[in-house]
């Protein structure tokens, strides 16, 4: 089954969670050892954009796993479409 982690709950365009400056980091730890086979990243489209931009969209994106001694390992770099969909998932290393 997807396991499906939401940042904010009833986010609007407009009212989303950010990062200052140009990159970010974000450590989600899990109670149980999973193995994704892929990530999803949803972001609101030009079109539902209050500005009509969506220039802040997070573009080149890293997804690391950590063991249980807190090494990481690469699951995989991926880069954000800003003129597909609003919807994109990508592959992990398995």
């Amino acid at each position: 089954l997807p396991v499906v982690f939401w940042f904010q709950p009833n986010i609007k365009p407009g009212q989303c969670w950010c990062f200052r400056g140009f990159w970010g980091q974000v450590v989600i730890k899990l109670p149980a050892r999973i193995w994704p086979r892929a990530v999803t990243v949803h972001h609101v489209s030009k079109a539902d954009s209050p500005s009509s931009s969506i220039s802040s969209t997070p573009k080149d994106i890293s997804v690391y796993g950590l063991d249980d001694e807190g090494e990481a390992t690469l699951l995989g770099t991926f880069s954000y479409n800003i003129d597909g969909e609003a919807h994109q998932v990508f592959p992990l290393k398995v």
